[in-house]
């Protein structure tokens, strides 16, 4: 049995970490798998990647001319939007793999062509990290529930007309769509219910398998090591924050964040505490704390990370909407108990008041609790990041992904009379 995962990119952020953490999971595994990437990050020699000097311009300014169409909506939100009409090789090139299963991943920024998976002779399962696979174009579909019909007065385009691109791009889904064999994969449970209650993908196997990691390279370490090693200071209780464009992209909940620190701020917690902020550079406004807070910009490799999450008392994820972020995940697996929202995959990961903190959402004053709640009593605290290291242990390893992934393949395989290896 031969697979080939499809994804935009092989980098460190989203989806693209989990489709690459699963190809080496599955490799490690013995499962014959070839990765196919357009924009190619990692130095991994059996990552399949363009080569000529035309075809990897064409991959840096596809995403731009992808995205040309969005520009009759002048007054829409500055979210990702995908319309996946710019044509593409990506058929030939699986051809050429010969593989017996499909596993696509996040195939957007005008990678793979919405017609294109009608071309796939072999069976697809399609691993789900956002909403776009069954809505008109949206990412997240924030409070808009349109999807379960068909799009059209696109509240994220700002448009009132129910032909709209959103209806478009959900016409040419439906259309191209009808006949494949393809079977859904989320990573949590949120997304599923989410995918069970869309006209594309409701009549089709939904499963969910949560992503995985190498939880010999995210392990604890020593706090005050890692503290050390990073030049934090010792002294202080350290709330880590971090998410790709964690303070510009309105989704990850930046701005809720701040109001709830502005809650500690008002209180004798300001004097004990440091904001650490990861995935983006210092605003050109930053907001004035009554505590230091520390951007590091963007960081590309997992022993920083590592050193980071372990370094902090506490990691919060104010996400608005979000699948199985692997913020959280990586958090929990360094023994740093997790304070988020209860939305979307989070209570998959965070067992309130066992590994972290459910804040009812959007109640600021909640979260703020909750922070506080892991910050005030350390013994508990020790108790909190002992059982986070243990629910990854048993729930989200990258062998036990792998396993349930190996197994989904030969089962649609076998349903499928695909040939074994």
């Amino acid at each position: 049995m031969k697979v080939c995962l499809l994804s935009h990119s092989d980098g460190r952020g989203g989806g693209y970490a989990a489709a690459y953490r699963l190809y080496q999971g599955l490799q490690g595994s013995g499962v014959d798998s070839t990765m196919l990437v357009g924009d190619k990050n990692r130095d991994d020699i059996t990552v399949l990647s363009p080569q000529s000097k035309l075809t990897k311009g064409w991959s840096k300014i596809a995403p731009s001319i992808d995205a040309l169409p969005k520009s009759l909506y002048p007054k829409r939100d500055r979210t990702a939007y995908s319309l996946q009409w710019l044509p593409d090789g990506i058929a030939a090139k699986v051809a050429q793999i010969a593989p017996d299963i499909i596993n696509l991943h996040w195939t957007n920024a005008g990678y793979l062509q919405i017609e294109t998976l009608a071309k796939f002779k072999q069976p697809i399962i399609w691993t789900l990290h956002d909403m776009w696979p069954f809505t008109g174009g949206c990412h997240y579909s924030q409070e808009c529930d349109r999807y379960t019909k068909s799009c059209g007065a696109c509240p994220q385009l700002n448009s009132t007309r129910e032909w709209d691109l959103s209806r478009w791009v959900w016409r040419r889904k439906a259309k191209a769509w009808n006949h494949l064999n393809l079977t859904i994969v989320t990573p949590s449970n949120w997304l599923a219910e989410r995918a069970r209650s869309s006209t594309l993908l409701e009549k089709l196997p939904i499963e969910v398998i949560p992503n995985g990691l190498d939880l010999k390279q995210y392990k604890p370490i020593e706090r005050s090591l890692a503290r050390q090693i990073l030049d934090f200071p010792q002294d202080k209780q350290l709330i880590l924050f971090g998410a790709i464009k964690s303070t510009s992209d309105r989704r990850k909940g930046f701005n809720l964040l701040l109001s709830a620190l502005q809650k500690l701020v008002h209180s004798e917690w300001k004097d004990k505490i440091e904001l650490i902020v990861f995935g983006a550079s210092q605003p050109s406004e930053p907001p004035n704390f009554a505590f230091k807070t520390r951007y590091l910009g963007r960081l590309s490799d997992d022993i920083s990370l590592c050193l980071l999450y372990s370094a902090a008392d506490v990691f919060v994820a104010p996400s608005l909407q979000d699948n199985l972020p692997n913020t959280v995940m990586e958090a929990l697996a360094c023994g740093t108990p997790c304070v988020a929202f209860k939305i979307g995959g989070m209570p998959d990961m965070i067992e309130h008041q066992q590994n972290g903190y459910l804040a009812q959402p959007f109640a600021i004053e909640d979260f703020a609790r909750g922070i506080t709640w892991v910050l005030e009593d350390s013994e508990r605290a020790y108790r909190l990041g002992d059982r986070a290291r243990k629910k990854v242990e048993q729930a989200f390893g990258v062998e036990r992904q792998a396993h349930r992934y190996r197994s989904l393949f030969e089962e649609v395989c076998s349903r499928s009379k695909c040939s074994f290896n």
